[in-house]
């Protein structure tokens, strides 16, 4: 029979960060509250939870970078929000928000955990903080909590 490696639910040591952008608060926020929830309910305490700042999508990407390198976390999980208008910019950074975070995934020795809302629409994305489809936040601290615990399985740093 193969071996499974496969993360659980079970609250890890260490630290978390949450990185989010203040741009599209209205969404960040709730966002920003599930995730907080979430890892507090999965065992994570308060004082283990450091929560950063920046003013938009675009800036996550570096400041989840210099959080993720820095050594004092477990994981991180990057949380904002892109709404579609009328002219290219969502596309521009929406595709690079993805990019960066996608590479840093990748790259980090800890997980980075995927939150960011692109929707086409405010109620798309009024209904992923939580009032319809799930609360993303919640669900992006969830994996982080659960890659974790994957990566120790492993045996990995």
């Amino acid at each position: 029979m193969p071996r499974t490696f496969e993360g659980h639910l079970v609250s890890p040591k260490g630290r978390f960060a949450i990185t989010v952008s203040r741009f599209n608060g209205f969404i960040t926020e709730p966002l920003l509250q599930g995730a907080v929830d979430a890892l507090v309910r999965h065992g994570v305490s308060d004082d283990a939870i450091d929560v950063y700042r920046c003013p938009g999508t675009w800036e996550l990407v570096g400041l989840t970078r210099k959080v993720a390198l820095s050594g004092k976390y477990a994981a991180v999980v990057a949380l904002g929000c892109v709404i579609r208008g009328g002219t290219p910019h969502f596309d521009y950074v929406a595709g690079e928000c993805a990019k960066g975070l996608g590479a840093l995934s990748q790259s980090a020795d800890i997980p980075v955990s995927f939150g960011v809302l692109t929707c086409d629409t405010v109620e798309q994305a009024v209904d992923r903080a939580g009032v319809k489809a799930g609360n993303k936040g919640a669900e992006a601290a969830v994996a982080a909590i659960e890659m974790v615990n994957l990566y120790k399985a492993m045996g990995a740093k």
